[in-house]
């Protein structure tokens, strides 16, 4: 499951608009290779499904798309979900193994346009285009963030699945069964331990920059 949670503080509706977009674009690209990396190795489900494909229609879930909205208005917080991939672990060789690399595709994804997005922004020299720097920034923001929350081993996430490839077989099969409760946790997790994880964001983000953007001065 693709689950995004994202911080802003007070509300800034150029911020709303600048953000759909990119939204969009980086919840399709994640839930597409899910289904790409499953296709590879096996299962056809999603292909049937007709969700390889980078057409959002495809991947928004109505509720957790409403929920990218309501979040953001009433509390400054960006949080929801795209419609998750079908997978049948059944068509696997190893269902572990294959749930593990098919769940890591998804984060992988993100962090991949993540290191595309930072070195375009190290080829735009300093103050020529603040506008598009403000939002490749953001996108930026939003592909670390939807990488590194869909990495924590809780599920629905796809961490869980990258984390129960270590599990024993009869482990794993209790593992599974946390799904239906997983949400829950999710949402416990994000109530508990909200600014350690944007602290882990932000940290991220600057190590990154701090790497890649050799044309600009990191202030932490």
């Amino acid at each position: 499951m693709n689950l995004l949670m994202l911080g802003f503080g007070d509300v800034d509706w150029v911020n709303l608009i600048i953000l759909i977009p990119i939204l969009v674009v980086s919840l399709s690209a994640h839930e597409l290779m899910h289904g790409v990396i499953a296709y590879r190795l096996g299962d056809p489900t999603a292909k049937r499904a007709g969700r390889l494909t980078l057409n959002p229609l495809k991947h928004l879930d109505p509720i957790g798309t409403a929920m990218f909205f309501i979040t953001y208005i009433v509390g400054g917080r960006v949080f929801g979900w795209a419609k998750p991939i079908p997978v049948s672990p059944y068509y696997f060789k190893n269902r572990q193994r294959g749930m593990a690399i098919v769940g890591a595709a998804g984060p992988i994804t993100n962090f991949v346009l993540a290191i595309i997005l930072i070195l375009v922004l190290n080829w735009i020299h300093p103050g020529s285009d603040g506008r598009l720097f403000h939002v490749l920034l953001l996108a930026f923001e939003v592909n670390i963030v939807l990488g590194l929350f869909n990495l924590i081993p809780i599920p629905p996430l796809d961490g869980s699945r990258v984390f129960g490839a270590f599990l024993p077989r009869n482990a794993y099969e209790k593992w599974v069964a946390v799904d239906r409760y997983g949400f829950l946790l999710v949402i416990a997790l994000i109530i508990l331990f909200e600014n350690q994880f944007f602290r882990l964001i932000s940290w991220v983000m600057l190590s990154l920059a701090d790497v890649f953007l050799t044309n600009y001065t990191i202030i932490s």
